[in-house]
């Protein structure tokens, strides 16, 4: 192809458009990938449909879990060429102060793909080459691995910074998208996990990793409490310490997993909603408990993660489907999907 193609948003709430234009020439420490596959996440559809305004001006190429091979490097990038990446959906700029501290993930000069510069729904991607990482040799269905880049990514480390280990108790309200790969990556850290939603279809797709199911439509939230309370009891589980990890992104969601909060616990919240709720920040205080919210993942992250797919101890296929690149528009007017989507480019449909 001599032309980079790509599906770009040029007004809220309208259909993606086509665009075409020359293929772009890496500069220094930059490649540019063929783009293999690139999942749809909700922010996608926040940007698109939720008011969520990008940092990049319109017309912008959204996309921002993508996974391609390096075709083109620019100077000190040229060892990376014919190589196969993840793209980490966050990519610091590795020389500030919070870089330093090991908070890459909130440096104030990151970019985001499909946010602060065009993202992968396109047939090519050019990026910043220093944190792309290399998919390990014999990982097959390389295309499910773009979900990695963020609804994986972020739920790990998530996990992480909970402290999630060994016998823990750890409760996923929103088991869909993200929640779906927060209970994994919690049973594979070790935890008894709870999950929590109101849709029994995403319950039952997640079963495999939950010792516990709650469908919250089917009960208040003193119910649930009690519910977790007796399972804990049942399964000689500590009364304090709870890992709850707030993947719902609805203030009904935030709202439970507060509520579930005791002693010690650790209420991570990595769902995102522009809706408002009302807790009562005391209870932090009175369970000297800790609430954090998590953006985006590490760089250093998507290692063990790769490591953990390639070892079989991690599953995507069962939770994503791929859809041809051509069909993006209709696929975002679903914005409820029981699996993962994932966009193939198929840009030969339109002409060379």
């Amino acid at each position: 192809m001599s032309s980079m193609k790509s599906w770009r948003m040029e007004s809220p709430g309208e259909p993606l458009m086509l665009h075409e234009d020359p293929l772009p020439v890496p500069g220094p420490g930059e490649v540019l990938l063929t783009v293999s596959a690139c999942g749809l996440c909700h922010t996608d559809y926040g940007y698109l449909y939720g008011g969520v305004r990008p940092n990049a001006p319109l017309p912008l190429t959204l996309g921002h879990e993508i996974v391609g091979e390096a075709i083109a490097a620019g100077p000190g990038a040229e060892g990376m060429l014919g190589r196969t990446y993840l793209v980490p959906a966050v990519l610091p700029c590795g020389e500030c102060e919070l870089c330093a501290k090991g908070r890459g993930n909130v440096c104030r000069s990151q970019k985001m793909p499909g946010n602060d510069f065009h993202g992968g729904f396109a047939s090519h991607f050019l990026t910043p080459a220093r944190y792309l990482c290399a998919i390990p040799e014999g990982v097959g269905d390389v295309e499910d691995l773009s979900v990695a880049a963020d609804a994986v990514g972020t739920s790990y480390q998530a996990v992480v910074r909970a402290g999630v280990g060994e016998g823990d108790l750890v409760i996923v309200v929103g088991v869909g998208g993200v929640g779906l790969f927060a209970a994994q990556t919690a049973k594979v850290f070790g935890a008894t996990v709870v999950g929590i939603d109101v849709d029994q279809a995403r319950l039952d797709a997640v079963s495999d990793y939950l010792d516990l199911a709650l469908n919250s439509g089917e009960s208040d939230i003193r119910g649930i409490r009690k519910a977790v309370l007796a399972f804990e009891q049942a399964r000689g589980l500590p009364s304090y310490g709870r890992k709850i990890l707030e993947c719902s992104g609805a203030a009904a969601g935030q709202t439970t997993a507060y509520a579930l909060l005791n002693h010690d616990a650790q209420l991570a919240v990595v769902g995102f909603t522009l809706e408002k709720t009302t807790v009562r920040l005391s209870n932090l205080m009175a369970f000297d408990a800790t609430a954090f919210g998590n953006w985006g993942c590490l760089p250093e992250h998507f290692g063990p993660i790769l490591e953990l797919v390639a070892q079989g101890r991690f599953t995507l296929k069962p939770y994503v489907e791929r859809f041809p690149m051509s069909q993006l528009n209709d696929v975002l007017r679903e914005e409820h999907h029981a699996l993962r989507p994932v966009m193939i480019p198929d840009f030969e449909n339109f002409g060379s």
